[in-house]
């Protein structure tokens, strides 16, 4: 089984987490939720998440992906985690999945993980990448790394991850099951 860690800092974009944790977990990956400032931390738009654990305790390289919300300023928390950051740098240099959404993408970047990659970023913080070529689709995926715009493109970006850790076809039967792209029928409601 694959295991996946989502850290959580005080501001993170709530769809983008929970999306992210909710479609991986439907795919059969192990989501450890950490809590860079404790054990419970609410999003930027009010909502407490209960976390698996906190930051601290973790060791990261026990997991296959480090994926990180977006969020303001949960994002900017995220950055100036020293352990957050040391996370991207060791899962950089061993190869392993690294995702990010939304603001997020700038921490990879400042860490040195996006060096010449394809990445992309929510609009407002293109400006911000500064190693990477980027790109405004809404995935982007270059080697091992994964980035994507904002709370919009969650799914999209959740089924890339699903795809990348446990298969195609598991990641179309999820989009299946929660009817993501599905459009009534016309004269319907």
């Amino acid at each position: 089984m694959k295991r996946a860690l989502v850290p959580l800092a005080a501001g993170f974009e709530e769809i983008e987490a929970i999306t992210v944790i909710d479609l991986l977990r439907r795919g059969g990956v192990d989501v450890t939720v950490a809590g860079v400032d404790g054990a419970a931390i609410t999003g930027a738009h009010g909502i407490t998440v209960a976390c698996d654990g906190v930051a601290d305790g973790i060791d990261a390289m026990a997991f296959d992906a480090l994926i990180l919300p977006g969020g303001m300023p949960g994002t900017r928390h995220l950055g100036e985690s020293r352990l957050v950051r040391e996370w991207v740098g060791e899962f950089a240099k061993a190869g392993r999945l690294l995702a990010a959404i939304c603001a997020a993408p700038v921490v990879l970047d400042a860490c040195g993980a996006l060096a010449g990659r394809r990445a992309t970023s929510h609009p407002a913080h293109a400006t911000e990448m500064q190693t990477c070529r980027y790109e405004t689709s809404a995935v982007v995926r270059d080697g091992n790394v994964i980035t994507s715009r904002g709370a919009g493109t969650a799914v999209e970006f959740a089924a890339a991850l699903v795809e990348e850790l446990v298969g195609a076809d598991m990641a179309r039967d999820i989009l299946a099951s929660i009817q993501y792209g599905a459009r009534p029928a016309a004269g319907t409601r």
